[in-house]
């Protein structure tokens, strides 16, 4: 069975956006144009066009029509898990404490509560092979009567902690990862003897109101540690 008219459209200036017919800046066909070329209704030409611009290939301009997007070099797909990465993954984990605390004034701004509001502490360490490879602190809102399971906050990633109130597709999630040398604790946990650096990812997750639900950060030894990005039109896929 063939495409849609409107998936047809869609396949066929991508392929000629990604064959370099048609470059950044150059107009694509008239709706009029579209409409004769594809024996089609000017409805499903425009449903074909909002594809390609919901998929970032073409923009409109009021009055003028539409034209190839400048792709943007700047934006790429991170794939992080905290229990997995591109050269390692945790085969065990240790769960050092987890404590309901007075949140110190750092997570009052970062995670937008009150002095009175008190948090969930979790501090876990990660191992591969029986060698600690990553430190790991999450901070979590605590609700009055909220269960705190410890069987499963042990082997749980960051999203799964919260999930069980919020559904995963709701949840907005940010990073931010930088270089830092460990102090003394994390030495000792991560049995760190020389001046090996440490990869910091920390991840703040928000609700779909964009309230903070919790900030983690985990300490991950360099040499166990390496994040992978890419950044491509071309794997864009098309859903009828």
């Amino acid at each position: 069975m063939g495409l849609p008219i409107y998936l047809k459209i869609v396949e066929d200036i991508k392929e000629k956006i990604n064959s370099g017919d048609l470059k950044p800046g150059d107009a694509i066909y008239s709706e009029n144009a579209l409409c004769k070329a594809y024996n089609a209704s000017r409805m499903t030409v425009r449903k074909g066009l909002a594809i390609l611009a919901g998929e970032g290939y073409i923009y409109s301009i009021p009055g003028k029509g539409n034209f190839v997007q400048q792709p943007d070099s700047s934006i790429y797909t991170l794939y992080y898990d905290e229990m997995n990465n591109f050269i390692n993954s945790v085969d065990q984990t240790k769960l050092l404490e987890v404590n309901i605390i007075r949140p110190p004034y750092n997570l009052i701004d970062s995670l937008q509560i009150t002095k009175n509001k008190k948090v969930i502490l979790i501090r876990r360490l990660f191992y591969t092979d029986g060698e600690p490879v990553a430190y790991d602190v999450k901070y979590l809102p605590y609700y009055k009567g909220m269960p705190i399971v410890e069987k499963e906050i042990r082997y749980a990633t960051f999203p799964e902690m919260v999930s069980k109130n919020t559904s995963l597709f709701a949840i907005k999630k940010e990073l931010v990862i930088s270089a830092q040398m460990p102090d003394e604790e994390i030495r000792k946990y991560l049995n760190i003897y020389n001046e090996l650096p440490l990869m910091v990812v920390e991840q703040k997750l928000y609700d779909i109101e964009d309230k903070p639900m919790g900030l983690g950060i985990t300490y991950f030894r360099s040499d166990y540690c390496k994040l992978y990005a890419e950044a491509s039109f071309r794997d864009k896929t098309t859903h009828e």
